[in-house]
């Protein structure tokens, strides 16, 4: 049950003739009751709101291709990557120093394991070769 429905039900309209006949007047419903916020599906009010307010919320809009350059030069395309690479260095989670001995420790006993397992098996495969054809 919807909560459009159980508000007309505490209220004691419960007919047909209050209930919104569609999803488009629920949502002016919930958008007027609701404060103009927008709602669960990102949507709210008309289209006529929504498209006002698509350039005050964004900001300016997006720039259009025919603008433009048809070739970037090898010096602002390198400049760009560089740019980027250290915009996506600073959103990384670097570790403490503690947490950093910790991996590695962790790296290097795992490692070693599989070092001594792989060494075991390769001896006893060696073994077991000269003892068939030796």
């Amino acid at each position: 049950m919807s909560e459009d429905d159980r508000e007309q039900e505490q209220d004691g309209a419960g007919d047909d003739a209050t209930r919104p006949s569609g999803a488009e007047s629920r949502r002016g419903r919930r958008s007027a009751r609701s404060g103009g916020r927008k709602g669960r599906s990102g949507e709210s009010g008309s289209a006529d709101a929504d498209s006002s307010r698509t350039t005050e919320s964004k900001g300016r809009p997006t720039p259009a291709r025919d603008g433009r350059q048809g070739r970037v030069s090898l010096f602002r395309k390198v400049g760009r990557f560089l740019r980027e690479v250290v915009a996506e260095l600073r959103k990384v989670i670097w570790p403490t120093r503690k947490s950093l001995a910790i991996y590695t420790a962790v790296v290097l006993v795992f490692v070693s394991v599989m070092v001594a397992f792989i060494s075991g098996v390769d001896l006893l495969f060696a073994q077991g070769v000269l003892w068939l054809f030796g």
